[in-house]
């Protein structure tokens, strides 16, 4: 864990309005500009809890309170308006959990809310996760036409067998049905898919990128399985494909995504040209983002100081606070010794890396603060710069965690 320090701007704060004026007081940082800032509202529920998932996400057993809900996060965005007052918002990320157990005019509901609190960029990326087992054609064209503009569907495999292994709800046939769906809908959509899957040789890990492929998504998201912590899989291990085999599939999704056209532009992420997923690029990039929703995150800059905040994770604790008026479980200042790591721990995972004056933009620092580490990582051979650039050498994406871990220290 990041090691930061309780906020002292805000405490003692009793309303958001005087929360946002302690946090504009003059303090250890001096941002020249305040980076772009992107909305994330996270949905709890899902059908089945899947035994590799560590999301916030929770079984909706019986149903879920979607009414409740829906006010709760119209009362939790109203309360943060006075940190953000004025800013617009150039990205949506609807995740979960399983947003598409939404229904359409509860989705039309949480949209109005959204426009008629937020300044939303013309131009705003407004993207919906979607599982494939809750794909209705009709749904999905109303959730079009009440202003989702790309979909992140969660396909994982389509080979039956792994969807069964990895507890999905969809079976392959399903997978192709959302996809159909997504086509007919959508013009910019995501494939989540997954590989190192338990007993999946190579032949099953190339066929599910080749259809995949053959689905012609203008984005491809491509994930080793984990095996998480306080996880299923984590306290009964499936059997998976060991260091090499995984390295090998690695290699194939490098060839076959190329081939077909996809530019590799971050460690699990294909995009055609310009469809590259601008909600991630933000967080990539150490832009802003404002959570709201059971256990969201916040990243919210200001002039001095940069903060963090956590909403309350279990639903019922979220919906009590946030009709209370107090969602937040926690809020902290990062400090200065934590930026240069946390920015890194971002921005390397971009292939292309960053531009040299990108980190003191977004830190408030200069190059100094890192420069120790900038020398050892390029000795390392893991990390290339220039005068214009700062992005890992192949040696530095293989062994990215270790790259990432050399900025720890300052």
């Amino acid at each position: 864990m990041i090691p930061i320090k309780p906020v002292g701007a805000g405490a003692g704060a009793t309303t958001p309005a005087q929360a946002a004026a302690a946090f504009l007081r003059p303090g250890a940082l001096h941002l020249s500009a305040l980076p772009p800032l992107s909305l994330y509202v996270h949905f709890p529920w899902c059908v089945r809890k899947c035994p590799y998932c560590d999301f916030n996400s929770h079984e909706a057993k019986g149903g879920f309170p979607e009414e409740e809900y829906l006010a709760a996060l119209r009362a939790d965005l109203e309360g943060a308006l006075p940190l953000i007052w004025g800013r617009k918002i150039y990205t949506v990320f609807i995740g979960g959990g399983t947003p598409s157990l939404m229904s359409a005019a509860g989705l039309d509901r949480l949209m109005s809310d959204i426009r008629t609190l937020l300044p939303l960029d013309g131009a705003a990326e407004i993207t919906m996760e979607a599982n494939p087992g809750t794909f209705e054609a009709e749904k999905f064209k109303s959730y079009r036409a009440s202003g989702i503009n790309r979909l992140s569907i969660g396909i994982q495999s389509f080979n039956a067998r792994h969807l069964e292994a990895l507890g999905r709800i969809h079976d392959d046939n399903e997978a192709r049905k959302a996809v159909e769906i997504a086509h007919a809908n959508f013009d910019n959509f995501n494939l989540d898919l997954m590989y190192a899957l338990p007993s999946q040789t190579m032949e099953e890990a190339r066929h599910d990128v080749e259809t995949a492929i053959g689905c012609a998504p203008p984005h491809l998201s491509l994930y080793h399985l984990t095996l998480e912590p306080n996880t299923y899989f984590a306290k009964y291990p499936p059997h998976v494909p060991d260091d090499d085999a995984s390295a090998e599939m690695q290699d194939m999704i490098a060839e076959l995504t190329a081939a077909a056209g996809y530019r590799h532009y971050e460690v699990s992420a294909y995009a055609r040209p310009g469809r590259q997923a601008r909600h991630n690029l933000n967080y990539w990039q150490f832009g802003d983002y404002l959570g709201i929703g059971a256990g969201a995150h916040s990243k919210i800059s200001f002039p001095h100081r940069i903060i963090r905040q956590m909403r309350y994770k279990q639903p019922k604790a979220y919906l009590e606070h946030a009709r209370l008026g107090t969602p937040l479980q926690e809020e902290f200042e990062i400090g200065r010794g934590d930026l240069g790591f946390e920015f890194m721990l971002n921005a390397l995972r971009l292939d292309e890396g960053f531009e040299v004056n990108l980190f003191a933009e977004r830190t408030g620092l200069t190059l100094n603060a890192i420069e120790k580490s900038l020398n050892e990582a390029e000795a390392k051979g893991v990390l290339y710069r220039d005068h214009r650039i700062i992005k890992p050498t192949e040696l530095g994406k293989r062994f990215l965690n270790d790259l990432q871990q050399v900025f720890l220290g300052d």
